[in-house]
């Protein structure tokens, strides 16, 4: 029987490395995005900051494991059998979840991922164990004090987080304004000597202060001296900025490597018992079983040596750490920084990754209305228009200092950093396990609003977008305690062969996601044009890479037109309603990835040098349109088929889809013709296309007059097959149309 329990501790132990490298490639962003994303140090600089951080936050974190240890359960009523149970099943549902969260391409969160299944996992047992005997009581089960203030120390961060982040956001950037480097050193050496102090205060003293490293002596004189400690940092870390003012270094950017290493040190000792704490309470819970269990079976042998503190051995956390870093340094995820976070909170615009919702677009609408009538107010009163007036002067965006390629300014990467370094920081020192992606997150939306980073035409998406991030935290945290409920029941009724049957079906996923991941990767990898577009200052340098772009989505459209048309003639001839029903889906997706394409080529279009785009511009919407047209025209050619086979009806008679046949054939190789000279930016042949593309479309004139006659005189029951086959041969000369305008419009766009 011990064997069984040893093989669930290995295993635990090795999805514990698993969610090391998943959970840090995921959360590495958080305090990646704001160094990066403001461009204050090359790659290497700042992974060396942030290793050193998570190091060391990794080595100070023992405190956290009491969490899955006794923070959500009482395990003096749980048996060693039932405990493993519900780590089992939490771990287990953990790979479910993030996988099916990543499946369906929503947010979600480790920390929250963690508590709700330890919920969830512990109350279905407890339901069984009070039914079993009913002396108890869930007081008597679950740390409920304990439970209910995690839960709400992490739902309520998130409002905690934003409003701060916006507060502080427009403080700084009163004082500072967007050209902060025209201003004198002394609010400068201030603002470093806050920053310096906070993060010092929650991170060395509060945080190492309560270390188990630090002797008892020392933790003491510490709290005896905290507010000299403190005023005698913030005099020092003043004068060390001043000074590095003077010396010409960039205050912010110290700042911001400072509160780096501040927010990685505070995210490994705040998540990392997301990854290895139920793993290493299973071990602990497997030791204390072998070693004390004197011939008791698993299911007598009480589990009280849980509620002990742990004592993780600094060999487990330091290894641990260095998995994180090593997940950081080699994670494709972990370097792809520009996240949906700094896309919805750059300072300029750029790709919308949402598009808008009714939510968004009625708090857009209240927002904006209540801001009109405050201004309306504010410009009766003379001091108060005054102050506005010079208020609005010191957010003036056209002062903005940017970095080639950043998202936003220095000054607002410090206020993320510093102010999600303390919120998380004073959360690990309760013991409350904050997720650093709600913080850091909110945080960041905090301080773009306040920046007003959100105009009115970037608000709708953005507002979608934080509504969409939001959203998927609040289901993850539903869907992780109900699935861990039922994996923990299911494990306690079905015994070994039913969490043996659980551990294949990880492996599975696991084995799937992988594959899953790295052709998405290979997909995601092959065009990176618009990014370099959009980091490029060179004029001419963008116009080479849009003419790419162009190119290439134009090409993708005229193949993805040819297939579709193909699909669709071919399912009414065929009469096969799934490929139909298929079609019907993919059109809706890639009208929606054309409206972010066309987006992005008109970021782009913005950039090459005016003259050009003065004479291009025409031709570049002339062929978008066309592309756009495609879909629509093949919608319209879908929707009559699709239903009249869905509803089988008749099928095409043999006689039209002889007389169809060479059509589709010589619109095949019109289409490919097109793609070609699109593809290779080659029009030799341009106008030989064009010519037989407008004889194809007479030839479609006379069968379309030719079947319009035989329907006049036709006195059968094939009315409804004729008008769909009337309604393909319209759509496919409307087909040709949009195939020539885009044609047309590639030459000369594209053309030198």
């Amino acid at each position: 029987m011990e064997t069984i329990y040893l093989i669930i501790v290995v295993f635990l132990l090795c999805l514990a490395v698993f969610d090391l490298f998943v959970g840090v490639s995921n959360d590495a962003v958080n305090f990646l995005q704001s160094a990066i994303g403001a461009k204050v140090a090359s790659f290497r600089k700042v992974m060396i900051v942030a290793s050193l951080g998570v190091v060391i936050g990794a080595v100070m974190s023992s405190g956290m494991m009491d969490v899955t240890r006794h923070g959500i359960m009482l395990p003096l009523h749980y048996s060693f059998h039932e405990v493993m149970v519900i780590f089992l099943a939490v771990m287990v549902t953990d790979v479910i979840v993030l996988d099916m969260f990543n499946t369906l391409g929503m947010p979600t969160s480790t920390t929250v991922s963690l508590v709700f299944e330890l919920l969830g996992g512990t109350f279905a047992i407890a339901l069984l164990k009070m039914s079993a005997d009913p002396s108890l009581a869930f007081a008597d089960l679950l740390n409920t004090d304990k439970a209910l203030s995690v839960i709400i120390a992490i739902f309520v961060s998130v409002a905690v987080a934003f409003f701060f982040g916006v507060i502080v956001q427009w403080i700084s950037r009163v004082v500072f304004t967007f050209n902060y480097g025209r201003h004198s050193c002394y609010p400068n050496a201030i603002f470093g000597g806050i920053a310096f102090t906070a993060l010092a205060y929650f991170i060395f003293l509060k945080g190492l202060g309560k270390s188990p490293y630090i002797s008892d002596d020392v933790r003491e004189w510490i709290s005896a001296n905290m507010s000299l400690l403190l005023l005698g940092t913030f005099v020092a870390s003043t004068l060390v900025m001043q000074l590095l003012h003077l010396m010409r270094v960039n205050i912010f950017r110290f700042i911001v490597l400072m509160g780096t290493f501040a927010l990685a040190m505070a995210f490994a000792g705040n998540d990392l018992v997301n990854f290895i704490g139920v793993p290493l309470a299973g071990l602990d819970s497997y030791v204390d079983y072998t070693t004390n269990g004197g011939g008791m079976t698993p299911d007598t042998f009480l589990m009280s040596s849980l509620m002990e503190s742990a004592k993780t051995p600094p060999f487990y956390l330091l290894g641990a750490g260095l998995i994180m870093i090593l997940a950081m340094v080699t994670s494709k995820k972990a370097q792809n920084v520009i996240k949906t976070s700094v896309d919805l909170s750059r300072q300029d615009e750029g790709d919308e990754m949402f598009g808008s919702s009714k939510a968004a677009r009625s708090i857009v609408r209240f927002c904006q209305e209540t801001a009109d009538w405050t201004s309306s107010v504010t410009s009766r009163v003379p001091v108060l228009k005054s102050v506005s007036r010079w208020v609005d002067g010191r957010f003036n965006q056209q002062d903005v200092v940017l970095d080639n390629g950043a998202a936003f300014d220095v000054v607002r990467a410090a206020v993320n950093l510093v102010l999600a370094s303390m919120l998380i920081t004073i959360g690990t020192n309760y013991k409350l396990p904050l997720s650093t992606t709600y913080v850091t997150f909110m945080v960041a939306m905090g301080t773009s609003l306040a920046d007003h980073a959100w105009s009115r035409e970037s608000a709708v998406f953005r507002v979608t977008g934080v509504i969409s991030v939001i959203g998927g935290w609040f289901i993850t945290a539903g869907v992780a305690f109900a699935v861990g409920g039922v994996v923990a029941f299911a494990m306690r009724f079905g015994g070994i062969f039913v969490q043996l049957a659980f551990i294949a079906l990880v492996v599975f996923v696991l084995v799937r996601s992988n594959k899953a991941f790295k052709k998405k990767s290979s997909a995601a990898d092959s065009d990176d044009t618009y990014r370099l577009m959009m980091r490029s200052r060179d004029p001419e340098i963008v116009w080479d890479l849009l003419r790419k772009h162009v190119s290439r989505v134009q090409t993708q459209m005229a193949d993805f037109t040819l297939e579709q048309y193909n699909e669709i003639v071919n399912g009414l001839m065929d009469n096969k309603p799934s490929s139909l029903r298929r079609v019907s889906r993919d059109l809706r997706k890639n009208r929606e990835m054309l409206k972010k394409l066309r987006r992005q080529e008109m970021l782009a279009l913005r950039r090459i040098p005016v003259d050009m785009a003065i004479e291009r511009n025409t031709w570049f919407h002339v062929g978008v349109n066309a592309s756009m047209q495609y879909i629509y025209g093949l919608m319209r050619m879908l929707d009559p088929i699709k239903e009249h086979v869905d509803n089988n009806f008749n099928p095409l008679p043999e006689e039209l889809a002889a007389e169809y046949k060479p059509l589709q054939a010589r619109i095949n190789a019109l289409l490919t013709d097109t793609s070609s000279c699109i593809a290779t930016s080659r029009f030799d042949e341009y106008r030989d296309v064009l010519a037989e593309a407008d004889k194809l479309k007479d030839e479609l004139s006379v069968v379309r007059k030719k079947h319009i006659d035989r329907m006049q005189s036709a006195h059968n029951a094939n009315l409804q097959i004729s008008l769909v086959y009337l309604n393909l041969l319209q759509e496919s000369q409307q087909l040709l149309s949009n195939m020539r305008h885009q044609l047309r419009a590639a030459k000369k766009f594209m053309d030198d």
